[in-house]
């Protein structure tokens, strides 16, 4: 993603829903996540020629006691809570570097 290669963020999992996306990020030295989010929500739909977000973003910081793998997981199962796919390897619009 155009914020790991500003060095904004380091992804460490996503997954693509049809219609929102989840994203497990590490916030570089002194990153905000609402600009992070802000450029990717407007770089997205300029590639696309069109707003498609809706207006605002959930966020959540993880607590020490969160196991960053199992969170990773929990978000690239979505397709699968959602019923998009019976098995997760059939769903082409995820990644994770932390598993």
């Amino acid at each position: 993603m155009e914020e790991d290669r500003r060095g904004t963020v380091s992804t460490l999992a996503f997954v693509l829903m049809p219609d929102h996306l989840h994203w497990l990020v590490q916030l570089g030295d002194n990153s905000e996540i609402q600009k992070v989010v802000g450029r990717v929500k407007s770089l997205i739909a300029r590639r696309l020629d069109g707003a498609i977000w809706q207006p605002g973003f959930y966020d959540h910081a993880l607590r020490k006691d969160e196991d960053i793998a199992t969170v990773a997981r929990y978000i690239v199962a979505n397709p699968l809570r959602a019923g998009l796919v019976s098995r997760l390897g059939d769903y082409p619009h995820w990644d994770a570097i932390w598993m």
